[in-house]
């Protein structure tokens, strides 16, 4: 189903890479994305994030989404865990190698919103897709050199995976700490736009109350959310809807702080990013699926 037509050249492929167990934004990247014109979706991989069974979580979540949208799109479970503990090739990554040694005219991104396990493990493998792929990445604190003002939860859930892809030769598109906490919403805004969206619109809102009122949602605010994962989406649909540098790639420490590496390559880092636009696309989108 497209929501309306777009110039076939402009489209582009894309796999996203999602820990959507964990909190409650990746399911609304997710939607975003599905519901795209210019985003051809491949797959979806799960990407764990750090805890027992969180990839097998994240793989179920993928499936509800699917089934709340009534859609179909291939999903594969990812690595378990970060590079250190996890030795088995997961099918996502074998994925992620074939689809970008395909040959197809339509350049492939990899948007991800976790860790950055699956890709990191899939250029260990295979160097050389690093000239097929591009990869925007939530995660970091990016520019932001000195320490860590806390701990980044996607670079820290697998820094050994960071570093690879922050010192691989695949570009990279990152959206640091300080640009992704910007993209707030707040919950009456879900209940009055979103909620009745149909089922998924539903489930977007459920998910989400669920999560706001658990043990781990310690360091909320109470009554918004940061959709800190949809840059990645919006960044692939308009990659000028933020501003960004050319600079070179960082470094992380152990404690994720960001270390100024002058000699490292040079990536893309976004350092804003225009919220109206992501979550107005985002809304608009889902009420015309659901209208």
């Amino acid at each position: 189903m497209s929501l309306f037509e777009i110039p076939d050249h402009k489209k582009i492929r894309v796999i996203i890479d999602t820990d959507a167990a964990c909190e409650a934004d990746d399911p609304f990247a997710i939607v975003h994305a599905l519901l795209s014109p210019k985003l051809i979706v491949k797959g979806i991989i799960a990407e764990h994030f750090a805890q027992e069974d969180s990839m097998e979580r994240s793989y179920e979540e993928i499936q509800t989404i699917l089934d709340a949208m009534g859609m179909e799109v291939p999903v594969f479970k990812g690595q378990t865990g970060p590079l250190s503990e996890d030795k088995e090739i997961s099918e996502a990554v074998m994925f992620l190698i074939r689809e970008a040694l395909m040959k197809d005219d339509k350049p492939l991104f990899i948007l991800c919103q976790g860790a950055i396990t699956n890709v990191a493990m899939a250029l260990k493998l295979r160097p050389e897709i690093a000239s097929r792929i591009t990869v925007i990445w939530i995660g970091t604190h990016g520019s932001s050199f000195g320490p860590a003002p806390f701990r980044e939860f996607n670079a820290g859930n697998d820094i050994k995976a960071a570093n690879l892809v922050l010192e691989s030769e695949a570009p990279l598109w990152l959206v640091p700490s300080y640009v992704y906490s910007t993209v707030n919403i707040g919950i009456a805004e879900i209940k009055r736009r979103i909620a009745p969206c149909g089922k998924i619109g539903a489930h977007l809102y459920e998910n989400l109350m669920a999560y706001n009122c658990s043990e781990g949602a310690g360091w909320t605010k109470g009554e918004s959310w940061s959709l800190g994962d949809s840059p990645a989406i919006a960044i692939a649909i308009n990659p000028g809807c933020g501003r960004y540098e050319d600079a070179p790639a960082p470094f992380v420490e152990d404690d994720t702080a960001s270390k100024e590496c002058p000699d490292n390559r040079t990536i893309r880092i976004y350092f804003d990013v225009d919220s109206r636009y992501i979550l107005e696309d985002f809304i608009a989108k889902l009420e015309l699926f659901t209208e």
